[in-house]
């Protein structure tokens, strides 16, 4: 593992993020900070449908399912482009809102990079 790199947050990911419950804060914590040191934690498995370096980390709690979607795709820093409760009525699918949203974000984060701003 190497140096920690930042975390930058797109959106209203971190104010989303900030909304889940305690337990689940802690556990997605380890899992970027795991990123922010160029590791990956077991539970973070490959987004779908974006290419590669996209990942999410998804936690169960007292019945309810939070994601957090990032990416370490730019070098030196991790975006977090998306943290959302599913309450998709399709199963597991991820709802197509969201999947729009994390496209978008990324492409934020992708100008954000280029350009060297900090969001």
């Amino acid at each position: 593992m190497g140096y920690e790199k930042p975390l930058h947050w797109v959106g209203s990911a971190k104010k989303d993020y900030q909304a889940f419950p305690a337990e689940v804060q802690d556990d997605m914590d380890y899992a970027l900070g795991l990123a922010q040191l160029g590791g990956k934690h077991p539970h973070a498995k490959p987004w779908k449908g974006e290419g590669p370096g996209i990942f999410e980390v998804v936690e169960d709690h007292r019945g309810d399912t939070y994601r957090a979607v990032y990416t370490v795709r730019f070098a030196g820093v991790v975006y977090v482009l998306h943290a959302f409760q599913k309450k998709s009525k399709s199963g597991i699918k991820t709802p197509q809102d969201d999947v729009k949203l994390i496209a978008e974000r990324l492409k934020r984060a992708r100008q954000d990079h280029e350009s060297g701003g900090t969001l």
